[in-house]
C-alpha cells in the first residue's frame, strides 16, 4: 500500500487530495498545526474525516515535520500548506515568508533527511507570474510576483528546483492557476461572490462590495486540479507543470454568471469599494496547459458555469441551513 503525506490536508485542495488518494487504496497522513478552533470541516464535508490520520506539526518548526515524517513513513509527499489568501500577504508578510516559503524548505529538507527516494509535490502558484511577460503563461514564462505571497511561492518553487537538481530528488511543482470549488474559503472572491448572491436570492444580504472586477483570471475546479498533483508523481522524470483551463475569464462576468444562475441582475446588487483594491494588482492570469495534457495526459474537465453553479447550490443550502 501506496502511503501519502499531506501538509494543508484541511484546506481545499488538501481535502479534495485525500479523498482522491483514499479512493486509489492510499494510506493517507496530513500534517494539522494546533489551533483554539476545529479546522477540519472540509474533510467532514467530504465524509472522510475518519479516514486520515492527523499529525501535530507546523511548517515553521522543522523538527515537528520531522517527526511526522518518521510517523508517516510516507512514498509521496504533498505540500500544500501555506498561507495561501494573497491580499493577507501585504499585511502579514513575515507569517507568509515564513509558511509560504521557509516552510517549503523544511519539509524539502525533513524529506532528504528521511529519505530521498521520496516523491514530493510542491504546490506552485500562478501568482509567481505576477506583471505577466507573456499574454499566456507556461512553464517557460518569466516570473515577476506582485505580492508577498507571489515571492514566498517563488523562493519554495525555486528551493524544489534546486533539491532536484543538487540531490537527485524526485521534487514537482505544479504550477497552478486559480482553482475553486465549495470548500473554497470565504475571503476568496469566488466563494465570496457565491455566498454573497445565496444570501442576497434568500434575503439575508443587500449588496456584493468587491474591487477590481475587471481583473482577469484562469479559473478551474479543485477536484480536476489534484489529480495533475498526482499524475506529476506517477511519471518517470520528476519536472514542473502548468496546471490550468487556458480559458480567462473577468471578475465582471464571474459575477454575472452567478447572479443570472439566481435569476438576478449583478449590475443591481455589487458595488466597487477601493478598500479591496490591491497594493499592486495582477490584471491577467492566462494558463497554458500544454505541456500537462501531452505528459500527463490531464486537462480540465468542469467549465466556469458548471463550477459556479456547483458553489451556488453548496451556499445556497447552507444558507437556508442557516435559518
Amino acid at each position: 500500500m501506496k502511503s501519502a503525506l499531506i501538509t494543508g490536508i484541511t484546506g481545499q485542495d488538501g481535502a479534495y487530495l485525500a479523498k482522491l488518494l483514499l479512493n486509489k487504496g492510499y494510506h493517507v497522513s496530513g500534517l494539522i498545526a494546533r489551533r483554539a478552533t476545529p479546522t477540519t470541516w472540509r474533510l467532514q464535508y467530504l465524509g472522510i474525516a475518519n479516514e486520515v490520520d492527523l499529525i501535530n506539526g507546523d511548517l515553521t518548526d522543522l523538527p515537528s515535520i520531522v517527526r511526522a515524517m518518521n510517523k508517516a513513513k510516507p512514498s509521496e509527499i504533498y505540500n500544500l500548506g501555506a498561507q495561501s489568501f494573497v491580499a493577507s500577504s501585504w499585511q502579514q508578510p513575515v507569517l507568509t515568508a515564513q509558511s509560504t516559503g521557509i516552510g517549503v524548505l523544511h519539509v524539502l529538507e525533513a524529506t532528504r533527511l528521511a529519505d530521498c527516494a521520496i516523491r514530493f509535490y510542491q504546490a506552485s502558484s500562478s501568482e509567481m507570474f505576477g506583471l505577466v511577460r507573456d499574454p499566456i503563461q507556461s512553464e517557460a514564462t518569466p516570473f515577476y510576483p506582485r505580492s508577498p505571497y507571489g515571492v514566498a511561492k517563488l523562493f519554495g518553487h525555486w528551493m524544489t528546483v534546486n533539491y532536484r537538481e543538487s540531490f537527485n530528488m524526485f521534487t514537482c511543482s505544479g504550477i497552478l492557476f486559480n482553482h475553486e470549488s465549495p470548500l473554497r474559503g470565504i475571503e476568496f472572491v469566488t466563494r465570496k461572490v457565491t455566498d454573497a448572491v445565496a444570501r442576497i436570492k434568500l434575503g439575508q444580504q443587500k449588496d456584493l462590495r468587491l474591487g477590481n472586477i475587471d481583473a482577469k483570471r484562469d479559473w478551474g475546479y479543485a477536484g480536476d486540479y489534484v489529480e495533475a498533483m498526482w499524475l506529476m508523481l506517477q511519471q518517470e522524470q520528476a519536472d514542473d507543470y502548468v496546471v490550468a483551463t487556458g480559458r480567462c475569464t473577468t471578475v465582471r462576468d464571474m459575477c454575472k454568471i452567478a447572479f443570472d444562475y439566481v435569476g438576478l441582475n449583478y449590475e443591481d446588487y455589487v458595488v466597487i469599494d477601493p478598500a479591496y483594491y490591491r497594493p499592486a494588482e495582477v490584471d491577467i492570469l492566462l494558463g497554458n496547459p500544454a505541456k500537462a495534457k501531452k505528459v500527463l495526459g490531464w486537462e480540465a474537465k468542469t467549465s466556469l458555469h458548471d463550477l459556479i453553479e456547483m458553489m451556488l447550490e453548496a451556499d445556497l443550502a447552507r444558507v437556508r441551513a442557516e435559518k
